[in-house]
C-alpha cells in the first residue's frame, strides 16, 4: 500500500503540474480549452480523494504520519484552494474566465501537493 500512495502522489503532482501548463498556454494564446482540461480537472479532483482514502488506511494499518505538514499539503491546503476556485468561478459573470482561475489554482496545489510529495520521501 505504501508504494500506492507513493506512485499515487507522483501521479497527482505531475496532472497538477500538466493542468498548469495546460492552462497557461490556453490562457496567453486567449483561447478556450477543450473539454478535456475539465475532464482532467475533475480526474485530478478524484484522484485526490482517492489519495486521502489510501493515506487513511496506511494510517488505520499502524504507518506513521511523516508530518503533519505531510497532511496539511496533501489535503487540507489543496482542499481550500479548490473550494475557493469553485466559488470564484462560478461567481463570473464571463464563463469563459473560468479556466483562468482554475489555473492559479492548479499552479497553487502542483507546489502544495510537490511539498506534500517531499515530506512523505523524508526531503527537507
Amino acid at each position: 500500500m505504501p508504494s500506492i500512495h507513493k506512485f499515487i502522489g507522483f501521479a497527482i503532482v505531475a496532472g497538477w503540474g500538466m493542468l498548469f501548463l495546460w492552462g497557461t498556454a490556453v490562457w496567453v494564446r486567449h483561447r478556450e480549452p477543450a473539454a478535456l482540461f475539465w475532464r482532467l480537472l475533475a480526474v485530478l479532483q478524484v484522484l485526490m480523494g482517492v489519495q486521502l482514502v489510501a493515506g487513511v488506511v496506511l494510517l488505520a494499518t499502524g504507518h506513521r504520519l511523516p508530518s503533519l505538514l505531510h497532511l496539511g499539503y496533501g489535503v487540507v491546503f489543496p482542499v481550500i484552494a479548490l473550494v475557493v476556485a469553485h466559488v470564484l468561478a462560478r461567481s463570473l459573470e464571463d464563463e469563459f474566465d473560468a479556466h483562468k482561475i482554475f489555473t492559479v489554482a492548479s499552479f497553487v496545489v502542483f507546489g502544495l501537493t510537490l511539498r506534500a510529495l517531499t515530506t512523505g520521501l523524508g526531503l527537507p
